[in-house]
């Protein structure tokens, strides 16, 4: 028995288009191999009635299903709705993202199955690589906000594999439904940033995804439904996707994590300053003895932080805890060495001498600055590789 393949429509007022699009869909179906082909139409309740259009259709044709939702979902809502029926009540593997308005050319669909049968999990068809297109005539606003926007798009994911991101003429296997559309909040997604935010997820899934070219063609009946807040919802959508990456990435927590040891060390220091006498022992003094106890309170302080949460994936077990804390004291210490060999090197070659004072605040920036800052960065990079390779390594 063949899978079943779903093509998802959604509507709202578009009672003259369904009846263009529908009988379009079923000759496409005809040249599909191995597959049960079907439509399911989602309305919001569309005021012309398109629901009522749609069941008169149904009475001369089994694999055309329909879906009325009591209130306007928009765009991303109705795709979810549709989905979850399409894949958990009518037994679809696949389903397809389709407009009413025949904006999308159904004689791909054919050439679509064929990519799912070759083994990819989503096929997008891309207005923006070689073979496709967007209208000629569309105002330079639309032309703008569409290709530019796309640009920007790719460049603030940093994706330029996929050429398009807002196209919403799609097939998607059930597997990527299941994985991506959990971690979707409907409410978030309720206009055309469903798009982007549905394929950004299966992105990083790593889900494999093919593209195919498609000329876009404007729809000649009813009204573009594309709203005035697509690149305002869209901008947002993609700041706080980008914060939430810096603020959960293990480079950022690794450098709140240093910030918090470096405090801690700096406190620590004027603690133990105060609590010891004043003695010298040859070369140990009671400065240096408070030095380098505040550096062990940091490194242990950095260890328990950087396995609870830094490396919160890759956390010890507690039979192991001991060497590697060992091991984390011996790298760390390796910061420590290189900070004491760039500032050696550089007072001994480029010597001491200042370079300019900051016009506010009248801090006088020298090259001994300098050979301390390059120092800690220097020793930043190295704790972070040596702490990836040595003490969280992949398990």
């Amino acid at each position: 028995m063949p899978q079943k393949a779903l093509v998802i429509v959604p509507t709202y007022n578009e009672k003259e288009n369904i009846q263009k699009v529908v009988p379009l869909l079923f000759e496409q179906f005809k040249k599909v191999k191995n597959w049960d082909m079907g439509v399911l139409v989602v309305d919001d309740t569309s005021p012309d009635k398109t629901y009522e259009v749609v069941k008169q259709m149904q009475q001369h044709n089994k694999k055309l299903h329909l879906l009325v939702n009591s209130k306007k979902s928009g765009l991303g809502g109705a795709y979810l709705k549709g989905m979850d029926k399409a894949f958990n009540q009518l037994g679809a593997e696949v389903v397809f993202e389709f407009d009413a308005d025949l904006s999308h050319d159904p004689t791909k669909i054919p050439q679509f199955m064929e990519e799912i049968d070759k083994g990819a999990d989503m096929v997008l068809g891309s207005r923006y690589m070689k073979g496709g297109s967007i209208p000629a005539d569309w105002g330079f606003d639309r032309k703008f906000m569409s290709v530019v926007g796309n640009l920007i798009i790719r460049t603030i994911l940093t994706n330029f594999v996929i050429k398009d991101w807002t196209g919403g003429y799609r097939a998607i296997r059930k597997k990527v439904y299941q994985k991506v559309a959990a971690g979707l909040e409907e409410a978030q997604f309720m206009g055309y940033t469903f798009q982007i935010g549905f394929l950004n997820n299966a992105v990083r899934e790593g889900y494999k995804i093919v593209e195919i070219p498609f000329h876009f063609i404007d729809r000649t009946i009813g009204e573009s439904k594309l709203p005035l807040s697509y690149m305002k919802d869209t901008l947002m959508y993609l700041f706080k996707l980008r914060i939430k990456d810096i603020l959960e990435s293990r480079i950022f927590k690794f450098l709140v994590v240093g910030g918090t040891g470096t405090l801690i060390q700096l406190t620590s220091l004027q603690i133990f300053r105060a609590m010891l006498p004043t003695f010298t022992l040859g070369l140990i003094t009671n400065f240096l003895v408070a030095v380098f106890a505040s550096i062990e309170v940091a490194i242990v302080a950095n260890f328990i932080l950087n396995n609870a949460w830094t490396f919160a994936d890759k956390k010890l077990e507690k039979s192991k805890m001991f060497g590697k804390f060992l091991q984390f004291n011996l790298t760390s210490s390796g910061s420590i060495i290189i900070q004491l060999i760039v500032n050696f090197l550089g007072e001994k070659f480029v010597g001491i001498f200042d370079l300019f004072t900051l016009p506010i605040i009248g801090m006088t920036i020298d090259t001994g600055l300098v050979f301390v800052a390059t120092g800690i960065i220097i020793g930043l990079f190295w704790n972070f590789f040596s702490y990836n390779k040595f003490i969280w390594k992949t398990k």
